[in-house]
This record gives C-alpha cells, structure tokens and sequence, in this order.
C-alpha cells in the first residue's frame, strides 16, 4: 500500500511515519517543517527504501498537485496542522492558512486525482483526516463527547480544525469522495514538542524550573498514549466506512493538576538524590487561559465496537515510559525546546 502522510515530522505524524514503513508500507511523508516538525523524528526510517520525504507547504498547489501525480498513492492521512490552542490566541491567521486553507488544497488534489483513477483503485481510495475533540467545546461533568454531537470551538484552534473537518464532509457528501474524520483527545509520548502539558513539565522538572499551571487546574482531559492513537488511525484506515466519523479515546479522564502530581511523584521516586526533590514544590499557578474549555471526555463505542480497536497503554505506564523518554533524550530536548512558551497541554 502506498500512503501519502501530511506532517509526518510532528509529533503524532511521525509515530504514524515510524509505524507505517516499519511495516513495509510504501510512504510519502509531507512536511514544511515548521518550529514543532523535526527530521529527527523520523531518522530511524528515513533510510528505508519505502521512505521519501517531500518538505513542502500543504497550501501549494502545485507541489500538492505533483505529489498525488508522482506517488500515486493508495490513501491520504491528512495530520499537518497548526496544533497549539496559545499559539493560536496569539496568531490566529496562522491556523486559519494551514487548517482550513491547506485542507482546502490537500483536498483539491486528492479530488482530482481520485477522479483519475479506475476500477479497485478508486474503490479502495481512502482520505482521512485527524482532527480534535476540541471542535466539540466544553463538557459538563458526567457527559461525553459523541460522533454527531454539535461543533462548539471555543478557541481560534479548534474554530480552526471545525473548519477543515466540515470541509472534509462535504467534500464526500458534495463529490462522493470516500473521506473519514478522526477526533482524539489529548496525546502524550516520545516526540512531543515542549509545549504541551507532559513534555513541558518534564523538562522544567528536571532543569528545575517553575512548573506554571492554569488557574485551579482542574481542567479535565481524555489522555492517549501516541501509539495507540496511531493504532487506531490505522484501523480506520483500513475498515472505517467512507462518511464516517471516528471519536478516538482511551477513557483516560485526568485533571491536570493530578497529571502533575503524578508525573512528579514518579521524577522524585526516578531521581531521588535530585536537587529540585520533591518536584512538586516547582508548582505554580498562572493567571487561566482565556475560553480556556473545563472538560474534555470521549465516547470511544464506536471506535470499540464496528472498528474493534481499544487503546494498550494504561495512563500510569505511558506517562513513566514517557518521562523515561524524555530523561534519556536531553540532547533532542535541548535542540527543540522553546522556553519561552507555556502550555497546558489542550
């Protein structure tokens, strides 16, 4: 099979990247590389003879154009985002340009390309784009995020993924293209980009730095290990049904504040003789986010039940996996982190 991977040097892309030609398929991974995707994401693969990489941006058309022409793939995972909701109350023009307008192209191209093809080829043509439960908005306690439910973004971001992922839709219902859209919670692993809530506080943890949270921190969200998300990309791939939408969750509800005190317990149980033990001291609270969400939680049933995937990594031992990672990569750390940004993680 013959995937075409956009932003496959970020976070989730590249585990998709890693996974995909370890398993011998044929990819195409396209990325601009921007501040958060990284070649070295992707070494590990990148000499394999069913690796190319194409740096490019998703809102050429040309080079989109070229790429479909060229590869001739078999599928479309669409990832390249702008992903972080700070960034976007910041700038918002930029989430709008690559989520909303690049999807636009990426679209195009694959419109025109799968008119062109034939037979079990176009049958079996597939475009799947990953988005967010953020397009959902905020939930109450004791509710959950279904396919169907009403898009509420209450962020520049995710009004941004909303965008691209009606964009998608219609692009079935309107041209009868076989799409599939994604939403999963909030990811964590190897590779992430120190920004985000784990990364950010694992490596202020061991610099000794302040470890800064949002208001109270009670802010709820539905946690996956990145390999199982991956896992679950997979298996819509290969037998989700075209129109359909897929909400991707490991059941793994967590406060941010209680993210933290676990992640610390575990640094002071890691490194005991550590000067900045215990780590919880590091602890400080910022001024809230503004339209900053209370609570995300996912329904996966569907994921569970007609796709039959369920995540592997319970949250305990993919979060000590993770801060291992990150302990045994400080030289990655040091070429990507960005110290002056702050995240929590959603």
């Amino acid at each position: 099979m013959r995937i075409l991977v956009t932003g496959g040097c970020g976070f989730i892309g590249s585990a998709l990247v890693r996974r995909l030609v370890r398993a011998g398929t044929d990819v195409l991974n396209i990325d601009c590389l921007t501040y958060a995707g990284r070649p070295e994401n992707v070494e590990d693969v990148s000499g394999q003879a069913n690796y190319r990489f194409l740096q490019a941006d998703i809102c050429d058309v040309e080079a989109m154009n070229d790429a479909f022409r060229s590869f001739r793939p078999d599928a479309v995972m669409h990832l390249a985002a702008e992903s972080h909701v700070d960034r976007s109350i910041d700038g918002p023009a930029a989430f709008i340009r690559t989520n909303v307008t690049g999807t636009g192209v990426l679209l195009e191209a694959a419109l025109a390309y799968w008119r062109g093809l034939e037979g079990s080829a176009r049958d079996g043509f597939r475009f799947l784009h990953v988005s967010t439960d953020e397009v959902y908005g905020s939930l109450a306690e004791g509710a959950y995020f279904r396919e169907g439910d009403a898009y509420r973004p209450n962020s520049p971001y995710a009004a941004s993924k909303a965008g691209s992922d009606h964009l998608v839709r219609s692009f079935g219902v309107t041209y009868g293209m076989p799409v599939l859209i994604t939403n999963c919670g909030n990811n964590y692993g190897p590779f992430q980009f120190p920004e985000k809530l784990i990364p950010l506080m694992i490596l202020n943890a061991l610099d000794g730095r302040a470890l800064p949270i949002y208001g109270k921190g009670d802010n709820v969200r539905d946690w996956i290990h990145v390999d199982d998300h991956v896992a679950a990309l997979i298996a819509v791939l290969e037998r989700g049904r075209p129109g359909q939408t897929y909400l991707v969750g490991a059941r793994g509800e967590q406060q941010n504040l209680d993210v933290v005190q676990h992640l610390c317990a575990r640094l002071d149980a890691l490194i005991p003789d550590s000067p900045h033990a215990p780590h919880w001291n590091l602890v400080t609270r910022v001024k809230d986010r503004p339209g900053h969400d209370q609570r995300y939680a996912i329904d996966p049933t569907r994921m569970e039940q007609e796709i039959g995937w369920a995540p592997t990594m319970s949250f305990a031992d993919g979060l000590e996996d993770t801060i291992r990672w990150y302990m045994s990569r400080r030289a990655w750390l040091a070429r990507v982190h960005d110290r002056g940004r702050l995240g929590d993680g959603a």
